[in-house]
């Protein structure tokens, strides 16, 4: 499989599941960040274990750690569900993050080993490791055509954040690509949605 396989299932599943992906885009607040989510409410709603994409969501590309305000949300979900519960699902599993989270939250887990999201693989393997139905996962990314897409794919829910960490200043070039993409990506939804 080659490194790029990812970004081709993205368009060609996101073309499949394109009404769907832009029902999440319109129903999804411009403001929606991880600290609109009040994992208390969520419990409520039959969600039973998270999935967290990393970059965008709980801190900015490139960071080895949480934001401070997404270490105190996560706690909170920690409270909720249990470690055991949340899952770090990202594209780019770095070594400095594993070890982060391996000193800060001992019993979240890296989800590593399968193919990169839009595949479901990641959310599976998640539902397995918490013995959860998959149709109680919420998969929280900043990323249509790669997390809310397996979300979908896999069965899951898609919690889509609008707000994503962004930081120009530390990693420029790499903030103005995803916050391109970004907009690529909520342009290919509106206009083959619906």
């Amino acid at each position: 499989m080659g490194p790029f396989n990812h970004i081709l299932a993205g368009f060609t599943l996101g073309f499949q599941w394109r009404n769907e992906l832009a029902q999440i885009l319109a129903e999804t607040s411009h403001e929606t960040s991880i600290l609109s989510i009040n994992p208390v409410e969520l419990k409520t709603e039959g969600i039973a274990a998270l999935a967290l994409d990393f970059d965008g969501v709980l801190a900015h590309h490139g960071a080895a750690a949480p934001l401070p305000e997404a270490i105190e949300w996560m706690k909170r979900c920690e409270e909720v569900f249990g470690g055991e519960r949340i899952f770090i699902l990202s594209n780019k599993p770095t070594e400095d993050r594993r070890r982060w989270f391996a000193e800060n939250f001992p019993s979240m887990r890296f989800i590593s080993g399968v193919r990169k999201k839009p595949y479901p693989d990641g959310l599976i393997k998640s539902g397995e490791l918490a013995e959860v139905l998959l149709s109680s996962i919420l998969m929280v990314d900043d990323r249509l055509l790669t997390g809310c897409l397996a979300a979908l794919v896999a069965g899951a829910r898609p919690c889509y954040i609008r707000q994503p960490y962004i930081s120009f200043s530390h990693r420029a070039f790499s903030e103005m690509f995803f916050w391109l993409l970004r907009k690529a990506e909520r342009l290919f939804v509106r206009l083959t949605g619906n």
